[in-house]
């Protein structure tokens, strides 16, 4: 009797059985990559700015705290805050500054989030309260101690821009770029200044977690 057919058609049955038990164990994973999925992000920014405003410098810093969408979109919380040399009314030897700050919302788009140079467009809408700071000089009168209270002024602020983002690592960027801040209209009695308006520069730091997405390939379905 000849076996060797029975051999290999035995050898072929246990080549089917077991090739049918591994896809029957592969339809019970699922495969997937989360860097193709949307990742969530934190972060804390500090940025500090210069502009100017009626030809005098501007000095300005701003605090943010925001939340990362997919790496492509930001939205939080920002304080801005400037002051400025400025001349009071009437033109005296008196130094003065003007300044104050807002509180208001951060948005801010970002394209090529993927590379290490990004651009994004951030946007700062906020409320805020500006004075001027009466300070001293030749001409100072006690009568000024006060006024820096009386002036206090209510103002909506819009700042757009345009910033380079320089990714460093998955939990520090660096940011540099600029804005045009519009705001509404002043109504400082001692100051000849009625708006705010004008372009700043700057350049700030972003410190938290931007991806926080786990890279895993293959999970057991239930």
């Amino acid at each position: 009797m000849n076996i060797q057919p029975i051999r290999l058609s035995l050898l072929a049955l246990i080549c089917c059985i077991s090739v049918h038990a591994q896809d029957d164990s592969e339809d019970e994973y699922i495969t997937f990559n989360d860097r193709k999925n949307n990742v969530h992000g934190v972060y804390v920014g500090l940025h500090g700015h210069y502009g100017e405003l009626r030809g005098e410098p501007v000095y300005g810093a701003s605090f943010k705290i925001a939340y990362v969408a997919n790496q492509r979109f930001e939205i939080g919380l920002s304080i801005t805050g400037f002051e400025s040399d400025q001349p009071l009314i009437p033109d005296t030897d008196i130094d003065n500054v003007v300044g104050g700050g807002t509180l208001g919302i951060h948005l801010e788009p970002i394209m090529f989030s993927e590379k290490r140079v990004s651009l994004s467009f951030p946007l700062h809408v906020g409320v805020g309260v500006f004075t001027n700071r009466i300070l001293s000089g030749p001409d100072f009168d006690e009568d000024f101690k006060d006024r820096e209270f009386e002036d206090l002024d209510p103002v909506l602020v819009i700042e757009p821009g345009v910033s380079t983002l320089f990714n460093v690592s998955r939990y520090l960027q660096l940011e540099a770029g600029i804005k045009y801040r519009f705001s509404g209209k002043l109504n400082l009695a001692t100051s000849p200044i009625k708006r705010l308006n004008g372009f700043t520069a700057g350049f700030g730091l972003k410190v938290g977690v931007f991806n926080m997405g786990r890279n895993r390939y293959k999970k057991k379905l239930d």
